[in-house]
């Protein structure tokens, strides 16, 4: 079983904002997969599926970004022994690049770095490039996206289904 858990913060004024990149390829997968997320629970948004017949859970905490590990935690305890796959966006990675990593620290982002507080550094992640922001960092991550970035959470979403044969 396998949980991926894309960050971002809930609202309709966060909505297509860097921040909220994951909870946008976590929207792409759903639709590839033919997942709803219409479950609530573990202070999180998710549904399940079973796409490749392994049991999958797409999940969105509602948590905002800094206290995203409360919800990671807790999809953790709920669901014992699923492989925890983490999706984020990256101001450090140049625009559209991909990283995946199965472990590590959560290095500049504060999503990241509660769910290691929470949990450790023992879960998968892929980072999605967002470009660094001239300025303001909070500014820039909570500015909206461009449509060039409707291509780029595709191919996350593909990448992702590609790594874990989905």
């Amino acid at each position: 079983m396998k949980i991926f858990i894309g960050l971002g913060n809930p609202g309709k004024e966060y909505e297509k904002t860097f921040h909220n990149i994951g909870f946008e390829v976590i929207d792409a997968l759903a639709k590839m997969l033919e997942i709803k997320l219409s479950k609530k629970g573990c202070k999180a948004v998710y549904g399940e599926g079973k796409p490749s017949g392994e049991k999958v859970i797409l999940a969105k905490p509602q948590t905002y970004m800094n206290l995203s590990g409360e919800s990671v935690l807790m999809l953790k305890n709920k669901f014992k022994d699923a492989e925890i796959v983490v999706i984020c966006d990256d101001f450090d990675l140049e625009k559209g690049k991909l990283r995946f990593r199965t472990h590590g620290s959560g290095g500049t982002h504060n999503g990241l770095r509660n769910i290691v507080s929470m949990i450790g550094e023992d879960f998968s992640r892929l980072r999605v490039g967002i470009g660094k922001p001239q300025g303001d960092i909070t500014n820039f991550v909570l500015s909206k996206m461009g449509s060039e970035f409707d291509e780029i959470i595709l191919s996350a979403a593909k990448e992702l289904a590609k790594i874990f044969k989905l």
